[in-house]
């Protein structure tokens, strides 16, 4: 591989759809701040993967989740960022990590996440229902890659990214842990 070619990638999903929520902007900062030996893979296509059915899943598979798929085994390591809907992990990202468990791209990869909810209990319900999918899946959890960061509205700037230098230095922390564990 040559040196101007980054050698490994980082796949980052948000669990929203909402195209303008600070988880996306979460994943935006991400980007932001990786060293150049690294690229992105931002996922956006989790409103176009058909709903889950084990009938399904099997070859050949629906594009969009062949697309995931390769996706997934292209990646070094994943990252996540999600809101909490009505006290649990948003139906759309329940279902692309079910359109995961027929597969073995995600087993042993290395995955993250970063809870940015402001709100007292941190969305804590849908991080501990994403961390038992994920290991149910095989996917390899990084502990210390999975953390709370509150953010308000208020440190998104101009490009949509986090401004604030602390929570970047906190988030950069993360991501490195996370890289470091691939």
């Amino acid at each position: 591989m040559s040196a101007d070619v980054p050698s490994r990638c980082l796949l980052l999903i948000c669990g929203s759809l909402r195209a303008e929520s600070t988880n996306s902007a979460l994943l935006r900062t991400v980007e932001s701040l990786l060293p150049g030996d690294v690229d992105t893979d931002a996922y956006g296509d989790m409103g176009e993967l058909p709903h889950f059915n084990p009938d399904d899943d099997v070859d050949p598979l629906p594009l969009a989740v062949s697309d995931l798929r390769q996706r997934i085994a292209r990646a070094t390591a994943i990252l996540f960022s999600t809101p909490e809907y009505a006290g649990a992990m948003p139906g759309s990202l329940k279902n692309l990590l079910d359109w995961t468990v027929g597969g073995v791209e995600i087993s042993d990869k290395p995955v993250g996440w970063i809870n940015i909810s402001p709100n007292p209990d941190g969305a804590a319900r849908t991080y501990e229902s994403l961390t038992t999918v994920l290991t149910y899946t095989g996917a390899r959890v990084i502990d210390a890659a999975c953390v709370r960061i509150p953010v308000q509205r208020t440190a998104i700037g101009d490009g949509g990214v986090i401004h604030d230098e602390s929570i970047r230095a906190d988030i950069a922390h993360t991501v490195a842990l996370l890289l470091g564990a691939a």
